[in-house]
């Protein structure tokens, strides 16, 4: 596996300092984090879910709708949606009608109320989060949250600003190149190396992972 400072030059050589560098996202501060409003959070989350497999220019021209449509995300009044609010919601011409990602809304408006409950709000439980287990936010994304796996789920963090990676086809096919997976990580050990890996040159290089992934990209796409 190359060092981070072997992959910057590689990414420096194809697309030239000046550009990486403009390139470069960074994740918030946990302060910024902890003191995200639940219902931005779910918004989020439900943002993502609507862009995954279609056009994100369409949902973005449909945001308004969206959140008139579900009252502005509250997670309570989200989290009590009944068969009569679905009825409504899936004739709704002001948002996607897709019915299971709008059920989805009210399945992670639970997952979100029952964080909230827990650790006082979704955004201080983000940020407590330890920052070299970005694979295990994701599983419990996946495990807890409605339509929240893949890179769905990596999306969510990265909007919410958390630090860590998108495992793009990019990505990935550095990873690939430097021996960290043979493909798209899918088990638990591919998915364990990824982050193993991500870790190893924040150490290198002192940067978020989210710079990182970026960096990764940059030098092979």
């Amino acid at each position: 596996m190359r060092s981070f400072d072997d992959i910057w030059a590689l990414a420096v050589e194809r697309k030239g300092e000046t550009a990486v560098r403009d390139a470069l996202l960074f994740p918030k501060t946990k302060a910024d984090i902890a003191s995200t409003p639940d219902d931005r959070i779910l918004s989020l989350m439900t943002r993502c879910i609507f862009q995954s497999g279609f056009n994100w220019k369409v949902v973005d021209a449909m945001w308004p709708g969206f959140e008139a449509a579900f009252e502005g995300f509250d997670i309570g009044r989200c989290a009590m949606l009944h068969d009569e609010d679905f009825g409504r919601l899936v004739s709704d011409t002001r948002i996607v009608r897709h019915g299971q990602k709008i059920r989805s809304v009210q399945e992670n408006a639970v997952f979100l109320s029952d964080l909230a409950r827990d650790h006082g709000s979704v955004g201080a439980f983000l940020a407590a989060w330890p920052g070299h287990d970005t694979a295990g936010l994701l599983e419990l994304l996946r495990l807890k949250g409605s339509r929240l796996g893949g890179n769905t789920g990596q999306y969510v963090l990265r909007f919410v600003g958390i630090d860590g990676y998108i495992l793009s086809q990019s990505v990935v096919n550095r990873l690939v190149a430097e021996g960290v997976v043979s493909k798209a990580p899918t088990s638990a050990r591919d998915k364990a190396a990824v982050q193993s890996a991500f870790n190893t040159w924040r150490e290198q290089s002192g940067r978020s992972l989210t710079e990182i992934s970026r960096v990764l990209a940059l030098s092979i796409d």
